[in-house]
């Protein structure tokens, strides 16, 4: 590991200055993902600042009825929160199936949204990846990728996001705050990721050396029946292979109103509109939400050891709307 140099920062205007006085700097929250990267030669900062001990710890309900979580709170407090739990189930579930409860105690939201692809050549520092190294090309396409994207990929790379939490908050319209040199801003969760294009490498619409301080989540009554469900390789813990983060309002055995996101198909979570578009309005029964997935997944473009993802995620589809819907007639 190359030597750095660790500050601590106590405030934001601190955390930025001393992020912009180092031209190789990274904030540091709860490390789970940037010392792995850092181990294995993939991030190589000359300085970590220490974004733990700024006052963004906070979950906080706003006079519009939004909710605020600061970018510092933990992945167990998070899902431990009495007002996530019954506000935004999904959510807390997510966050439950993303990690152990040893990482959850030291991962941030915001360290969650800026956590790197797992894929096996992003971290092989003796194969090409277009997003270790730009230009030096994507090993995972002719190589291994049953585990890689069917949606909104390129020839240019073909890894998954492998957030949880972030699949929920694609549900749900999340906004995410930041900080940078020139001064604060906001962006809506739908623009927070970048298309994979040709700049793979390019992750996020964050400016550079803004400090994410925290995501908000707007007043959402259909989110209290929520759900997330994520199907992977073993029970225990491990990335998706394919989730859904789903909400539905239903009345006399109408769809009203839909949420629905995807996780483990794309470089960013999907949020599924084709599908809500599909299902607002008409019937809320199996068939309507097969016609629904299959509408949302007409644009997949499988890889030749992947396409098992599109049957994967019509299921699930189905599955897990199926019951919201039982749930919702209750």
């Amino acid at each position: 590991m190359r030597e750095f140099s660790y500050e601590r920062a106590f405030d934001v205007p601190g955390a930025l200055a001393l992020l912009g006085a180092e031209a190789d700097a990274r904030f540091l929250g709860g490390g789970t993902n940037l010392v792995d990267l850092m181990k294995a030669g993939v991030e190589r900062p000359a300085l970590l600042v220490d974004v733990t001990r700024l006052p963004l710890d906070r979950i906080e309900e706003a006079a519009d009825g939004a909710l605020r979580i600061g970018a510092t709170v933990t992945n167990s407090d998070l899902a431990a929160h009495p007002e996530v739990r019954r506000r935004y189930p999904a959510l807390a579930q997510a966050v439950l199936a993303g990690a152990s409860g040893q990482l959850r105690n030291m991962a941030t939201v915001g360290g969650n949204l800026l956590q790197r692809t797992r894929c096996g050549y992003f971290t092989d520092l003796a194969r090409p990846c277009n997003k270790r190294v730009p230009g030096s090309g994507c090993a995972a396409v002719e190589g291994e990728h049953h585990n890689h994207a069917v949606l909104g990929a390129s020839a240019h790379c073909v890894a998954v996001h492998p957030s949880d939490l972030g699949v929920a908050l694609a549900a749900f319209d999340a906004v995410v705050s930041y900080e940078s040199a020139d001064g604060p801003g906001e962006l809506p969760f739908a623009d927070f990721y970048l298309p994979v294009g040709d700049t793979p490498h390019q992750e996020t619409a964050l400016p550079p050396g803004a400090l994410i301080t925290g995501v908000t989540l707007p007043p959402a009554p259909l989110a209290a029946v929520s759900r997330y469900r994520k199907v992977r390789e073993r029970a225990s813990y491990a990335f998706a292979i394919g989730s859904v983060a789903a909400a539905l309002d239903v009345r006399d055995g109408t769809v009203r109103e839909v949420r629905l996101a995807l996780g483990a198909v794309a470089s960013r979570p999907w949020r599924a509109r084709a599908a809500e578009r599909a299902l607002t309005g008409g019937p809320a029964d199996a068939a309507a939400f097969g016609a629904a997935a299959d509408a949302e997944l007409a644009a997949a473009a499988p890889l030749p050891h992947n396409g098992y993802k599109v049957t994967l995620m019509r299921n699930l589809v189905v599955a897990v709307l199926s019951e919201l819907a039982e749930e919702a007639g209750r």
